[in-house]
C-alpha cells in the first residue's frame, strides 16, 4: 500500500510541475505569435500595401517588436541571474558550508530569497530570453522576405502575402505539434517511478521534434510551387527548400539538447567521473569541470555549422532565418520542461521549510534532479537558437545597410580588410568582457548577501531555530544589488553597436557582430554546461548510487560532498548568469544594429581620416 501511495505521489507531483510548465510555454509562444500576427494583419488591412516598398514601415514595426523583446530579456536574464545567484551563493556559503544547515533550511535567512531567485532567473529570465529569440528570428525572416521583390511577387507581378505570413505559419504549426506532444506526456506516458521522470522529459523532446516535423511539412504547401530567388547559386527556389531549411534547424535543436543532456546529467560518464574526482579535493573537481565545459562545445558547434551550410546553400540568409524559426518551433515544450525544474525545486524548498517529512523531500529532490538536466538542456537549446537568430539578424542588417538609398552603403565585406578584421577582434572580445562584468557583479551582490546572513547569524537563536530570521532583509539585498549591478553590462551591449555605427561606419558594425557571435556562442555553451555539470555532480553525491574513487559510500557532509558544493558554488554564476546572458549579448547587439541601420549611413567625421571604405 505504501509503495502504491508513493507511485501516486510521484505521478501527481510530476503532472502538476509539468502542466505548470506547459502554461508558461504555450502562453509565451501564443502571446508572441498573436502580437506579431496582429501587427501584420492590422497594417495590411489599414495601409493595403501594393508594392514591396510599402512594407518598409511594417518591417520597422516588426523590428521594434523584436528589439523590445530582446531588451526585456536583458533585464530578465542579467538582472534575474544576478539576483538568484547572489541569494544562492550567500545561502550556500554561510548556511551549508559554514554552519552545516540543510538545503532550504528555514533557519537560513537567504532561503526565501533563493527560492524567489529560482523564479526570477529560470522562469522570467528563460521565458524572456526565448521570447526575444522567437521575436528576433521571425523579425529577421520578415525583413529578408519583404526586402526582396523577387520572393514577395508572384509570376504575374502581384504581392503574395502568403509568403510574408509563412514564418508565422511555421510557429503556429509548432504550437499544434507541441500540443499533441503535451497530451501524450500528461495523459498517456505515466510517470510513477523515479527512473521514468528523466525518460519522460527526454521523450517530450523527441516526440515534439517528430510531431512538429510532420505538421510543418504540409504547412510548406501554402508557398508557391516555385518562386524566384536572389540566391547566386539558384535561380528558382522550391517550397521544399523552405521545409528542409526549417527541418534542419528543428533536428539540430533536438541533437543539441541530447548533447547537453549527455554532458550535464549524472546518468552519464562525464558527470560521474567528475564526482569521483572530488575524492582528490575541490581543485581537481574544478579542473574536471572546466575541461568538461570546453569539450561540450564541439557537438553543438558542429550542428550549428551544418545547419548554416544547408540553409545558406538552399535559401541564403532567409534559409538561416527559417532554420532559427524551425529550432524554436518546439519552444512550447522546451519552455515547459525548463520551467518544470524551478517549480520542483521550489516545492522541495517549501517542503523543507514546512517540515513535511523526508519522503516528500525525496520525491521533490528526484524531480529537481531531472529538472537540473532539463534546465541545462534548455540553456543549450537557447544558445543554439540564439546563434542562428543572431546570424539571421546579421543578414537582415546587411540587407538594410546595403540599401542603395543609403549615402554610404555596404557593398561587400572582406574579412581580410583591416577595419573588418579589427572590428571582428573587438567583437570577439566583447563576450569575455561581458562575462567578466556579470561574474564580478554576482560576486559583489553575493558578498553583500554573505555579510547580511553572517550578521543575522551572530544571533545564535536563529541557528538554534528559536527565533525566525529576517527573510525580507535578504530579499531587499538581492533586489537592490541585481538592479544596481546590471547597469554596466547592459550598457555595454546596447551602446557598443550604436557608437561604432554612428562614429565610424556600419562596416565596423558588420565586423563586430560576427566576432561577438563566434566567440559568444562557444563561451556560452562552455559556461552553461560546466555549471550544470557541477550542480548535478553535487546531486549525484547526495544520491544513493555514488561510490567514490576508493570504492567507499559517501554522501552529504563528507569531504567529497564539500568539494562538490564548492564546485557548484563556482558554477552557479556560470550556468545561471554569465552563460545564458551571452545569448542576450549576441541577439540584442544584432537587432539594435538592424533597427538603427538607417542611422548608420552618413559619412562620419571620425571615419574620414582613417579612410574606412567598404570594399567595392
Amino acid at each position: 500500500m505504501f509503495w502504491l501511495n508513493v507511485r501516486k505521489s510521484i505521478e501527481y507531483a510530476f503532472s502538476v510541475a509539468y502542466r505548470a510548465g506547459c502554461v508558461m510555454g504555450f502562453s509565451t509562444v501564443g502571446l508572441a505569435l498573436g502580437i506579431l500576427l496582429t501587427i501584420m494583419l492590422v497594417y495590411i488591412q489599414i495601409f493595403q500595401p501594393k508594392d514591396t516598398e510599402d512594407y518598409e514601415i511594417l518591417m520597422e514595426l516588426v523590428a521594434g517588436f523584436g528589439l523590445g523583446g530582446s531588451a526585456m530579456a536583458l533585464f530578465g536574464r542579467v538582472g534575474g541571474g544576478i539576483y538568484t545567484k547572489a541569494a544562492d551563493v550567500g545561502a550556500d556559503l554561510v548556511g551549508k558550508v559554514e554552519n552545516d544547515l540543510e538545503e532550504d533550511s528555514p533557519r537560513n535567512p537567504a532561503t526565501i530569497a533563493d527560492n524567489v531567485g529560482d523564479n526570477v532567473g529560470d522562469i522570467a529570465g528563460m521565458g524572456s530570453d526565448l521570447f526575444g529569440s522567437f521575436a528576433g528570428s521571425t523579425c529577421s525572416a520578415l525583413v529578408l522576405i519583404a526586402s526582396n521583390a523577387q520572393i514577395m511577387k508572384d509570376a504575374a507581378g502581384n504581392i503574395n502575402e502568403t509568403v510574408l505570413l509563412f514564418p508565422l505559419l511555421i510557429s503556429a504549426a509548432g504550437i499544434i505539434g507541441c500540443f499533441i506532444c503535451s497530451i501524450i506526456g500528461i495523459y498517456i506516458f505515466k510517470v510513477n517511478t523515479f527512473k521514468r521522470i528523466q525518460i519522460s522529459l527526454n521523450l517530450q523532446l523527441l516526440f515534439s521534434t517528430l510531431i512538429t516535423l510532420g505538421v510543418v511539412a504540409p504547412t510548406c504547401l501554402v508557398l508557391p510551387k516555385e518562386w524566384v530567388s536572389n540566391h547566386p547559386w539558384s535561380k528558382v527556389a522550391s517550397r521544399w527548400y523552405a521545409f528542409v531549411s526549417t527541418a534542419v534547424g528543428l533536428v539540430s535543436g533536438f541533437f543539441i539538447g541530447l548533447s547537453t543532456d549527455y554532458y550535464t546529467s549524472y546518468n552519464y560518464s562525464p558527470v560521474q567521473q567528475m564526482a569521483r574526482s572530488c575524492t582528490s579535493g575541490p581543485a581537481i573537481n574544478v579542473i574536471y569541470g572546466l575541461a568538461l565545459g570546453y569539450l561540450s562545445t564541439i557537438i553543438p558547434v558542429i550542428l550549428i555549422v551544418v545547419t548554416i551550410l544547408v540553409a545558406v546553400n538552399l535559401l541564403g540568409m532567409l534559409g538561416v532565418a527559417l532554420s532559427a524559426i524551425g529550432m524554436l518551433s518546439t519552444l512550447s515544450i522546451g519552455l515547459a520542461i525548463d520551467a518544470y525544474g524551478p517549480i520542483s525545486d521550489n516545492a522541495g524548498g517549501i517542503a523543507e521549510m514546512c517540515k513535511l517529512g523526508s519522503n516528500i523531500r525525496e520525491i521533490t529532490d528526484a524531480l529537481d534532479a531531472a529538472g537540473n538536466t532539463t534546465a541545462a538542456v534548455g540553456k543549450g537549446f537557447a544558445i543554439g537558437s540564439a546563434a542562428l537568430v543572431s546570424l539571421a539578424l546579421f543578414g537582415a542588417f546587411i540587407t538594410r545597410a546595403s540599401h542603395p538609398d543609403n549615402n554610404y552603403p555596404i557593398r561587400s565585406i572582406k574579412i581580410t580588410a583591416p577595419w573588418i578584421y579589427a572590428a571582428m577582434l573587438i567583437g570577439a572580445m566583447l563576450p569575455s568582457a561581458f562575462s567578466a562584468m556579470t561574474m564580478k557583479r554576482v560576486g559583489y551582490a553575493a558578498q553583500e548577501m554573505v555579510l547580511e546572513v553572517r550578521r543575522q547569524f551572530k544571533d545564535r537563536r536563529i541557528i538554534e531555530g528559536t527565533v525566525d530570521p529576517d527573510y525580507e532583509r535578504c530579499i531587499k539585498v538581492s533586489t537592490r544589488a541585481s538592479l544596481k549591478q546590471m547597469i554596466a553590462p547592459g550598457l555595454l551591449v546596447i551602446v557598443t553597436p550604436i557608437i561604432f555605427g554612428i562614429l565610424f561606419h556600419p562596416v565596423m558594425v558588420a565586423g563586430i557582430l560576427p566576432g561577438a557571435l563566434i566567440s559568444g556562442v562557444q563561451l556560452a555553451i562552455s559556461m552553461s554546461n560546466t555549471g550544470g555539470a557541477w550542480d548535478n555532480c553535487k546531486k549525484f553525491i547526495e544520491g544513493p548510487d555514488y561510490i567514490n574513487a576508493n570504492d567507499e559510500r559517501k554522501t552529504k557532509g563528507s569531504d567529497e560532498h564539500k568539494a562538490a558544493v564548492i564546485g557548484d558554488t563556482i558554477g552557479d554564476p556560470l550556468k545561471d548568469t554569465s552563460g545564458p546572458s551571452l545569448n542576450i549579448l549576441i541577439k540584442l547587439m544584432a537587432i539594435i544594429s538592424l533597427v538603427f541601420a538607417g542611422g548608420f549611413d552618413q559619412t562620419s567625421f571620425l571615419a574620414m581620416p582613417f579612410n574606412i571604405q567598404p570594399a567595392n
